[in-house]
């Protein structure tokens, strides 16, 4: 504690001695060790090295230490970010293939499908095809059937018609003459 008194006091000469050489209206260099404690300021230099180089190699020793853990922690976070984006980039990978193979599926389906629809419309088409032409034969056939069941009257009524004009009475008699023989021929 002496010390620093001393420091204190020497360093107060020395700060009145230069402001008296600049009010003087000069400024100039004493070489006198004594006057100008030279040796105070040495033992003050000293004593700040020897306690100050303690507590400044803690402080630093401290602040290294302190660097060296930030640094240790930004590179496991860098480690474990790179981790997290190789994963993630698998994972992507991954999703891209599953992605592919479901639109490889899906245009699979979509052309089995399509083939089904278009056999189906092919069955249909046969089927209703087939329909028609049954229907149509089944049209023709009543067409016909009428035609002939008109034919069969008009050939009726022309013949009540020109039968009486036609049929006397020894035809007549001679027609049934000949039905009773057919008839009893047959039994």
């Amino acid at each position: 504690m002496e010390i620093f008194l001393r420091l204190a006091a020497g360093a107060t000469l020395l700060g009145s001695e230069a402001a008296e050489a600049v009010g003087k209206g000069g400024f100039g260099i004493n070489f006198d060790i004594l006057e100008t404690n030279l040796i105070n300021l040495s033992i003050v230099i000293a004593v700040v090295v020897y306690f100050g180089r303690k507590f400044l190699g803690k402080i630093l020793g401290d602040r290294t230490a302190a660097i060296e853990a930030q640094i240790k922690e930004v590179e496991q976070r860098k480690q474990s970010a790179a981790a997290a984006l190789a994963s993630q980039q698998q994972k992507l990978a991954q999703a891209q293939a599953e992605a592919a193979k479901i639109r490889a599926s899906a245009e699979d389906g979509a052309k089995s499908a399509r083939e089904a629809i278009l056999v189906k419309a092919e069955q249909d088409v046969a089927r209703m095809r087939e329909t028609a032409a049954q229907e149509l034969g089944s049209e023709q056939a009543r067409v016909i059937n009428e035609l002939r069941q008109r034919i069969a009257l008009m050939a009726m009524q022309r013949a009540e018609g020109e039968l009486p004009s036609r049929l006397n009475d020894d035809l007549q008699q001679r027609l049934v003459d000949r039905s009773i023989a057919l008839l009893g021929g047959s039994s």
